[in-house]
C-alpha cells in the first residue's frame, strides 16, 4: 500500500496544537467537508491539529478535502484499510496530548469541541469521553454510548424482546432508551463516531484492536479501559449531528459485520463459561430471525437468509479461520 501525504501548509499557528482530531472517510466527500466546515467553526478555545485519512474513496474525496482544507494533513490511501487501522496509523505519530475520533457524517455544534476538553479536564478518573448525538432535525439520536452486551441483553435481543419492547430499560438494557442523554452519566461504550481520550492512554491500551474491522472495536477499548480502572463517560454539553452509516454496506453485510463484533466481544470479554451461551445466543438471534424473514417474503427474507448463510463467520466473530 502507497500513501500520498499533505502536511500543513506552514502557516504559523497561535498556538501548539493540544487536540488532534481523526476523520477516516470513505466516499463521503460533501459529508466529510460539511464536518470539517463546522469543526472549524464551532471550535474557539482548542488548537486543533486535523488529520483526515481517505480510505481509497472513488468520489473525489480526498481532492475536495485537500482544496478546501490546506491547513489539514490529509492522508490518501490506495486502499481501504478500515476504521480501526486508519485510526490506529494517524493516532500512533499524534503529537498532541489528546486524540478525538470524529466521523465524516458528523456535524459539530457550538462549543461541542471545548465544552468536551473541559469536561475531560475536570474528569481525569472517566480517560474515554463523549458527547451528545442528534439527528439532523434535531432529535435525539442515542447512539453515542451504549451499555456492554450482558447474558440478558444478549438473549433480550435473541428472542426478539429488545425488538418488541425498544423503549423497555428492562428488554433494551444496552440502549439505555429513557436516558435522554442529557446528564453527565458514567457508561460501558463511547461509540467511536465523537470519542475523546488522553494520547497516554490510547497508547496504553494499544489503540483499536486490528481484529475489529468495522463494528466493535471502541467497545473493545472502552471494555480493556474499564479492566484497567478507568470509567468512560458523557456530556451532554458536548453536542453534534450525527447521520448513522453513512458509508455502510448492504442491508444483510452490515448486519453480518455486526453479529461479527458481538460474538468478538462475548468471546474476548465475557468470563470463559458464559462464552458458549453468548454464542449459542447469536445462533439463536440468527435462526430466528431467519425463520421470520422466511414467513415475512420479500427483501426480508433474502436479507436474513443472507445472514443466515453467513452465520459460520459471525459466530466465530472477527477471528480468522483456523485461529
Amino acid at each position: 500500500m502507497t500513501e500520498t501525504r499533505r502536511a500543513d501548509d506552514g502557516r504559523p499557528e497561535a498556538q501548539p496544537a493540544e487536540l488532534t482530531v481523526i476523520v477516516v472517510s470513505y466516499n463521503t466527500r460533501e459529508l466529510t467537508l460539511a464536518a470539517l466546515r463546522t469543526l472549524h467553526a464551532t471550535t474557539k478555545a482548542t488548537a486543533l491539529h486535523v488529520v483526515v485519512w481517505d480510505n481509497a474513496s472513488e468520489d473525489g474525496s480526498a481532492e475536495a478535502v485537500a482544496a478546501e482544507f490546506p491547513e489539514a494533513e490529509l492522508i490518501a490511501s490506495d486502499d481501504n484499510i478500515g476504521f480501526a487501522a486508519a485510526n490506529n496509523r494517524v493516532a500512533d505519530r499524534a503529537g498532541t496530548e489528546w486524540l478525538l475520533l470524529l466521523n465524516p457524517d458528523t456535524e459539530v455544534h457550538e462549543g461541542a469541541i471545548d465544552n468536551l476538553m473541559a469536561f475531560a479536564r475536570a474528569h481525569p478518573e472517566a480517560g474515554i469521553y463523549g458527547g451528545r448525538t442528534v439527528f439532523p432535525d434535531g432529535s435525539l439520536n442515542i447512539a453515542s454510548c451504549w451499555r456492554r452486551i450482558t447474558p440478558w441483553s444478549a438473549f433480550c435481543m435473541a428472542t426478539g424482546l429488545t425488538a418488541a419492547f425498544p423503549r423497555s430499560e428492562l428488554f433494551n438494557p444496552e440502549a439505555m432508551p429513557s436516558w435522554k442523554r442529557d446528564s453527565v452519566r458514567e457508561v460501558d461504550i463511547v461509540v467511536g463516531c465523537f470519542l475523546l481520550i488522553r494520547r497516554d492512554l490510547w497508547r496504553e491500551l494499544g489503540g483499536f484492536d486490528l481484529r475489529y474491522w468495522m463494528y466493535g472495536e471502541e467497545a473493545d477499548l472502552c471494555a480493556r479501559a474499564r479492566a484497567r480502572g478507568w470509567r468512560p463517560a458523557i456530556t451532554p454539553d458536548a453536542q453534534i449531528m450525527h447521520l448513522v452509516g453513512a458509508a455502510s454496506r448492504t442491508q444483510s453485510g452490515k448486519r453480518v459485520l455486526l453479529a461479527q463484533a458481538r460474538t468478538q466481544l462475548i468471546r474476548d470479554h465475557w468470563p470463559a463459561a458464559l462464552v458458549p451461551l453468548g454464542v449459542g445466543l447469536m445462533w439463536l438471534w440468527g435462526a430466528l430471525r431467519m425463520t421470520g424473514g422466511r414467513l415475512a417474503g420479500g427483501t426480508r427474507r433474502e436479507t436474513w437468509e443472507a445472514v443466515w448463510h453467513a452465520r459460520r463467520d459471525w459466530l466465530q466473530g472477527y477471528t480468522a479461520p483456523g485461529e
